[in-house]
This record gives structure tokens, C-alpha cells and sequence, in this order.
């Protein structure tokens, strides 16, 4: 072929997509050569035009004009070419009609190397598939933004057809979304052509617009072959259904960890209505049965018979501040809940949870009509739909709790049924727990109470005051105790006492260790005498505990009780029984007071214009470790001075430790003057800011002592003669205080106990008259210790009738040691009586 243009072909062919372009004449022959056939094949355009195309076949490989065989591009053949270096290339032919533009026909061939043909095979299939078959939604957005493509999955997904959706944006189609933060990613990956995985996309599209769905979208960029990105694909999978499960095991792994952290009543409830509120519902509630919350015992579940009883609000929790749309509020009684037609009163009777809506056709809302506060609330909030769940737990029936949606517009489903039973269940064993605790702590609480003083004694010489504050409710109930007993001779012992551990144990502890210092104290035992004997007997109680409470007090709740490392009282957890104790008497005669510490904080003591001092003299061991001994301090304390026993828990905490809370107590102190009520109540607020963890008790007393004229002492020599001169001085000493009613009956007592001291005394006699406010006190003190006894003569025994006779003149009588001797005193009152004009009806004759 000479003229090879005469044709009206091109020489040279340009490559739009396949490797390689010729052209062929109707006979055969090379009309047009591209430069990716030269670079295939390595032949030049100069040494193929004109030529056969047969001649480009590998020897051996045979066939009728391959060139001519297909005539279709939608399936290639497949032949073997001879390299212009003879080797041997596999290439796809795909053949069409063409026309030159001298009107001859020919044909154009399109040549591309058999692998890349097939993957490019392979890479159609996958569009197909992509967009036909495939369940993962898939979307292309050019630079725009505006949508290029979406498969058939994408359709469905969305809801909207090619027509709708292409050539717009996400935030033209899909209000629902947050498209501004979509398009935001779209940019980014343009920008930085990295792609972005799994974004959790979260809104309502047309296909379903009454439920909110969840998408992991991954965004990837499109790149030409300048490595330009030029468009995004979005690859969009719905995963709602997984993320629902997964947000309602965390919401249950949220119940289990938040709800039950305390027993508290209260407190539980609140956790329960906090896990719900936003995650599951708008506003929830926790009603419980008032006899529930007044300590009784829940009923069976389900309730049968009458009405299921009044429900009574423990807690609530809205999205919206300040709850505005519950009808009841906490503590508040809710009568309408137990209407028989209302869900709360239906679970309540059968025990079974029920879910509502008001879009449910099915569903019926006539009990609504007659509660027409919830009715209300119900439109004006826009509430929507509601479950109700009994609590029930160990099978009694606690009360119901009620969750409610009105801002996410999706209703409750089974799903969310079965979740809130779930975590119901789980608060309601939480809520039996701390009702159960509740009950024994309150039952503990008042048995302490019971066993502390109910008021303290109206002394003159002493202004009292206490305070005690039970532990916060996880500690439990403890066995601190304070006490302020009268004493002999105008005197006052005062005792704080602390029992180791918490609970119903230490709290009957307590009581037993009270009742001992008071019988104690009737003894009128010295300070260190009397706690040797409490030692002795706390040992006697730790041994008739049972071997197998030896080990720490046993809770219903909480199993055996475990030693606190931090406690100040550690060293003792491994006995049965222990305790600190400090005992102090005060004498307002002598205006002195001795003490004794059994390991128990130091007192405090302010006399007028001085600090604070602690006695941290006097210190034995605790109570119950045994075998030691103790020892007394004896402190002046003049008029008006303060003194403050205290157990542990003001002073020591886990935050700092007794030195620094005794600074803290010794600031308090100096800062508050005043009513001693004011001064207890300020120093507990300002040691205790929050609830103790530990019990506190505080006793505060002030000094007045009596005056020289309130008391009267003469010494005499143990002569019968002493008798009457001691008379004739008790008779002046009664004139002068106009105590003319207590004449007769006092001479008598006093001869009675001078003649006594003085047949049975040794050579040293005293004799004293105290007046108080409302008693006369005779005192006589010999120097012998032998105490005397009341003994009952026969009739013709001359003599034992002494102490009869003074039992029976005075209104108390007794004796205590004075360390070199005894006194024996009797106590009348100061109010006239008719047996006090004429006591028994005899004069006492002049020489008795």
C-alpha cells in the first residue's frame, strides 16, 4: 500500500484507555499504529503499517484472521503477539466497526495485556457488584461535595432515588443529620486525602423517619492519575441494632457499678433514677410503698386482694432542670398511683412490667381520664410513651419504678422493656439491702439511745452539757456513751466511755459497760479503782462471749465484721471485747477533781484566763487488754472552769490524727464562750463539718463550787462526851441556814454517827453539814477503814440499832473510803415533811 494516507486514517492513533490502539483495513492490514502499540509490542509505526496484521502473530499460534474474530468489545479474544525481540505477549483484542473518512470500512482494535485485561474485568465485576448486590452502602461525592453516585444499598438506606439524591449535598437530602460536621470530614479527607474509618453518624433518614439510627461511615479519597484527590466514597454501614446492644450492656454495667455504693435508702434510689436519665429514658422516678419507706416489712409479690396500698416518691430525675414534669415529689405521698386501672397499681398486682405509648392504638389509656394531673402532664410535656416495673426483690414487693421519654421521640421497645427489668432487679436487691440495713440500724440506734442518759442530772455545781452523733450509715451504729452520776458529798463523777467496732454488739456492750460504771460509781470507788474493776469485768464478758463471735460481731447484712487497719483502736480488734474510758470526780468543796484514763484522749480543761490544757497524765491501757494497772490525776479547777470529755471520733479521722485534732478542739474551745448548749453545738460543727465516720459523744461541764457558807466541818476526839457538844454546833449551824424543820431528825443522825465512829472509829473524828439545793448531807469521818454493816437486833439485844435508825430518818445513807479512813453519810431532803416535825415520834434522850 503506497498511499497510505489516500485512506483518510490516522498514522498515528492517541490511547483513551486500553494499552494499546491499531487500525485495520477490511483486508487485514495495519492502517493506524498508537504509541502503546509501539511500547507493547516495540515495533515503530514505520516497519507495521501497510503490513498484514497476521504477521504479528507468535509463531504456533494459528488461527483464521484473529484480528477479524470478535466484533464485540463486551467479550475480548484472547491471542499471542511476537514481540519486535521476539518474545511472546498475551494481550486481550476487543474489535469494532470504524469508518475512515474516505468512507472505507475497517475496523478499530483495542489491544491491552491479558492480566491487566483481567483485572480490569475484575474491577468492573466488582462495580457491578458494588452497586447492584452489595449490602454495604456506598456513595461518591466530587469536590462539592455534591452526591456523583449511589448504589442500590445507599437507595434503600436512605430512602431517596438517583433522581432525588444526585447533585446535591448530605444537608440538602438528609436534614435529620448533622450534615455540617459530615461535610466537615468530606473537606478534611479532600485536604489531606487520608481516609477516615468507622465515624459513628447518628440521625433519621426518609426511608424511617420515626427511629433515629446509628452508621459507621468510612471516607476515603478518590484519586486521578496526578495522584489528585478528586472525590470522596462514603461507605456507610447501618449499625444500630449493635449499638443499641451496646449502649444497654453499658448501661448495665453502669448499674451494677454506680447503684447500691451505700446503704442508704435514699441515696440508692437516686443512683437508679441517675443510670436511667439520659441514657435510657427523659425522666424516671422510684415510688416505694410508704410502708416501705416507715420501716414495715414489704408484702409478697405480686399483691393481691384490695388496693396494693399508697406509693409514696423516693426519687426523681429529668433532662429538664428542676423535674417540671413529675406530679409528685420526694417524700411527697402519691395516692393516685394506686388506682386500680393505673399501670403503677397493675404491676403492683401482677408483678409484671408494662411498656405504653400513645401512638400504640392497641394500647389503653382510659385510667388516664382519671388521673387528670398526669393527664395534663402528659400533654403539656409531650410525653410519649412510659414503662412501669415492679421492684421486687427476695420476692417482696417494694414499689414500682417509672421511666418516661418526651424529647427523643422514638418510643420504648421490648428491648428497652427487658433492659429496665434488668437494671430494676439489680436496684431493687440494692434497695432491699439498705431498707433491710435501715431498719437494723435505726432498731440499733435506738437501743444506744435507750442506754444513754436521757438527760443529765440538775446539779449547782456543775452546768452539763453533751452531745452525741451516731456514725454515717456505712460505718454503723458505734458504743460511744457519756455520763454524769451524783455522788456522795455533793460530788459528781463524769464518764465517756468508747466500745470498739459498730453494730448492735458494740451497742449492748455499751449498755453493759454503763450499768457496771454506774454500780461502780455507788461504790464510791476512786477514779483508778474503779477502772481496774471495769477492766476485771470487760475481761469476765469477753469470756462468757461464744467461741464463735470471738472473732468480730456478726451483721445480717454484711457477714462478720472486719477489723478498720486505720482505726486508733487496731491492737484491740483481736479481742473479743474493748473499750477506752475516762472517769473523773469532781468535788466542788475542794474545787478539785481527780481523773483516770483508760487509752482514752486526754480531757480538756480551761480555767478562767488560761488555755486550754489536756491531761495527758493518768493514762493506762485500754479496757479488756488486762493485767495492768492504772493511776489518777488530781487537778484544781476554780469557779467557772471548763472541762470537756470527748471520745475519738471528734479528734482523729482518716484525714489528719490526734495531734492535729486536738489543736482543732483546743481552737474551737477558746473561740466559743457563752451558754455551754451554743459552745457544745459550735464545736461539733466545726470538728465535724461533714457526718461523722466514726460515733462522736462530748460531755462539757462548768464548775461552781460551793461556798464557805453552804458547808460546816468540826473536828472532835473520839470521846462519848464529844456527843453533845456536836449536837448543840449541828443545831446552830441548821438555825443560821433556817432549816428549823430539819432539827431534830439531823441531831439524831448525828449522834447516831458519832456515837458509831466512836465506839468502832479510830482517835480522829470529823464531822460535816453540806447544804445543796435541795439536801442536807451529814458526814462523820473516822480514821478506821472498816465499813460499818446494818445489822437487825433482837428484841433483847441492847444495842445494833444505830444504822436502822438512820436508815430510816435519812433518804440515802452510805459509806466510801477516804484512803485513811471512811465516811459514813446520810442525805435528807430539804422540802419540810409531816415525818420531819416529829421523826419516828422520839426525842433523843440528852446522853445518847
Amino acid at each position: 500500500m503506497s498511499d497510505r494516507t489516500a485512506w483518510g486514517w490516522p498514522r498515528d492513533l492517541p490511547d483513551p484507555v486500553t494499552e494499546a490502539t491499531v487500525l485495520l483495513t477490511a483486508e487485514g492490514a495495519l492502517a493506524g499504529w498508537s504509541q502503546g502499540a509501539r511500547t507493547l509490542l516495540g515495533y515503530p509505526a514505520e516497519e507495521v503499517l501497510g503490513r498484514s496484521a497476521d504477521e504479528l502473530l507468535s509463531p504456533g499460534d494459528q488461527g483464521p484472521g484473529p484480528f477479524f474474530a470478535s466484533t464485540s468489545t463486551e467479550r475480548p479474544s484472547v491471542v499471542v503477539l511476537r514481540h519486535r525481540d521476539g518474545s511472546r505477549v498475551r494481550v486481550g483484542l476487543a474489535t469494532q466497526p470504524w469508518t475512515g473518512a474516505d468512507g472505507r470500512p475497517g475496523r478499530l482494535v483495542q489491544m491491552t495485556r491479558a492480566e491487566v485485561w483481567k483485572r480490569q474485568e475484575i474491577g468492573r465485576a466488582l462495580l457491578n457488584s458494588l452497586d447492584v448486590d452489595a449490602t454495604v452502602a456506598i456513595g461518591v461525592y466530587d469536590s462539592a461535595l455534591r452526591c456523583m453516585m449511589q448504589n442500590a444499598a445507599l437507595r434503600r438506606l436512605g430512602g431517596l432515588t438517583d433522581e432525588e439524591r444526585l447533585g446535591r449535598t448530605i444537608g440538602e437530602t438528609f436534614p435529620d443529620l448533622d450534615a455540617a460536621q459530615v461535610e466537615a470530614v468530606q473537606r478534611q479527607v479532600l485536604e489531606t486525602k487520608e481516609a477516615l474509618l468507622d465515624k459513628e453518624v447518628r440521625g433519621r433518614v426518609p426511608a424511617d423517619p420515626r427511629h433515629e439510627h446509628v452508621w459507621a461511615d468510612s471516607i476515603f479519597p478518590l484519586r486521578d492519575r496526578d495522584d489528585q484527590a478528586f472525590a470522596v466514597c462514603h461507605a456507610v454501614i447501618d449499625i444500630t441494632e449493635q449499638y443499641c446492644s451496646r449502649e444497654r450492656l453499658a448501661i448495665v454495667c453502669q448499674a451494677s457499678a454506680e447503684i447500691g455504693s451505700t446503704l442508704d435508702l435514699e441515696k440508692t434510689t437516686e443512683e437508679l433514677v441517675a443510670v436511667a436519665v439520659p441514657r435510657l429514658a427523659d425522666f424516671a422516678c422510684v415510688d416505694l410503698l410508704d410502708s416501705v419507706l416507715r420501716g414495715g416489712e414489704p408484702p409478697s409479690a405480686p399483691i393481691t386482694g384490695k388496693k396494693a396500698g399508697a406509693l409514696r416518691r423516693a426519687a426523681h430525675k429529668s433532662v429538664e432542670p428542676g423535674c417540671p414534669e413529675a406530679v409528685t415529689e420526694p417524700g411527697e405521698l402519691d395516692v393516685r398511683a394506686s388506682r386500680p386501672a393505673s399501670p403503677f397499681c397493675r404491676a403492683l398486682t401482677t408483678g409484671r412490667a408494662f411498656r405504653q405509648s400513645t401512638s400504640d392504638p392497641h394500647q389503653e389509656l382510659e385510667w388516664l381520664a382519671d388521673d387528670p394531673a398526669r393527664a395534663a402532664g402528659t400533654y403539656t410535656w409531650g410525653i410519649h410513651s412510659w414503662m412501669v416495673v415492679p421492684l421486687m426483690a427476695r420476692g417482696a414487693l417494694l414499689g414500682v419504678a417509672v421511666f418516661l421519654r418526651k424529647r427523643r421521640p422514638d418510643p420504648f421497645e421490648q428491648d428497652d422493656l427487658l433492659l429496665a427489668e434488668e437494671i430494676v432487679s439489680r436496684a431493687a436487691v440494692c434497695i432491699d439491702n439498705a431498707r433491710r440495713y435501715t431498719r437494723e440500724r435505726s432498731i440499733t440506734l435506738a437501743l444506744q439511745r435507750s442506754l444513754l442518759p436521757r438527760r443529765l442530772p440538775n446539779r449547782s455545781t456543775l452546768d452539763l452539757c453533751s452531745r452525741y452523733l451516731p456514725a454515717s450509715s456505712r460505718a454503723g451504729v458505734g458504743g460511744d456513751w457519756f455520763d454524769a452520776i451524783p455522788l456522795s458529798g455533793s460530788r459528781t463523777a463524769l464518764v465517756v466511755g468508747d466500745v470498739v467496732g459498730h453494730g448492735m454488739r458494740a451497742a449492748v456492750t455499751m449498755g453493759r459497760l454503763r450499768t457496771a460504771v454506774r454500780t461502780l460509781a455507788d461504790l464510791d470507788l476512786a477514779p483508778d479503782e474503779l477502772l481496774t474493776r471495769l477492766d476485771a469485768q470487760i475481761g469476765r464478758l469477753a469470756h462468757d462471749e461464744p467461741p464463735e463471735d470471738a472473732g468480730g460481731e456478726v451483721d445480717t447484712l454484711c457477714g462478720p465484721a472486719v477489723p478498720d487497719p486505720g482505726s486508733p483502736h487496731a491492737a484491740l480488734d483481736a479481742w473479743a471485747l474493748g473499750a477506752t474510758c475516762v472517769y473523773a470526780v469532781y468535788d466542788p468543796i475542794s474545787r478539785r477533781c481527780v481523773l483516770s484514763r483508760a487509752g482514752h484522749p486526754p480531757p480538756a480543761i480551761i480555767r478562767p484566763g488560761e488555755d486550754v490544757m489536756f491531761i495527758e497524765s493518768a493514762g493506762g491501757p485500754p479496757l479488756g487488754v488486762g493485767g495492768l494497772s492504772f493511776e489518777s490525776v488530781e487537778v484544781e479547777l476554780p469557779a467557772d472552769s471548763l472541762l470537756a470529755l470527748y471520745t475519738d471520733g471528734l479528734v482523729e479521722s482518716r484525714d489528719h490524727d490526734i495531734t492535729a485534732g486536738l489543736d482543732r478542739l483546743r481552737r474551737a474551745l477558746l473561740d466559743y464562750d457563752g451558754p455551754l448548749d451554743t459552745l457544745c453545738t459550735e464545736v461539733i460543727r466545726t470538728m465535724l463539718p461533714d457526718h461523722p465516720a466514726d460515733d462522736v459523744a462530748l460531755l462539757v461541764a462548768r464548775t461552781h463550787p460551793l461556798g464557805a457558807d453552804r458547808c460546816a466541818s468540826w473536828d472532835f476526839p473520839s470521846d462519848p462526851r464529844s456527843v453533845a457538844p456536836a449536837r448543840h454546833l449541828v443545831r446552830e449551824r441548821i438555825a443560821q441556814w433556817r432549816l428549823d424543820h430539819l432539827t431534830d431528825t439531823t441531831t439524831m443522825l448525828v449522834g447516831e454517827l458519832l456515837t458509831n465512829a466512836i465506839l468502832h472509829g479510830g482517835s480522829r473524828i470529823q464531822v460535816r453539814l453540806v447544804k445543796e439545793d435541795d439536801s442536807l448531807i451529814c458526814e462523820v469521818t473516822d480514821s478506821s477503814d472498816i465499813a460499818p454493816r446494818p445489822c437487825h437486833p433482837g428484841p433483847t439485844d441492847e444495842g445494833g440499832r444505830g444504822l436502822f435508825l438512820v436508815a430510816q430518818l435519812a433518804e440515802r445513807w452510805g459509806t466510801r473510803s477516804t484512803g485513811d479512813g471512811k465516811t459514813v453519810w446520810a442525805e435528807q431532803s430539804l422540802a419540810p415533811t409531816p415525818e420531819s416535825r416529829s421523826p419516828t415520834g422520839a426525842q433523843p434522850s440528852p446522853g445518847s
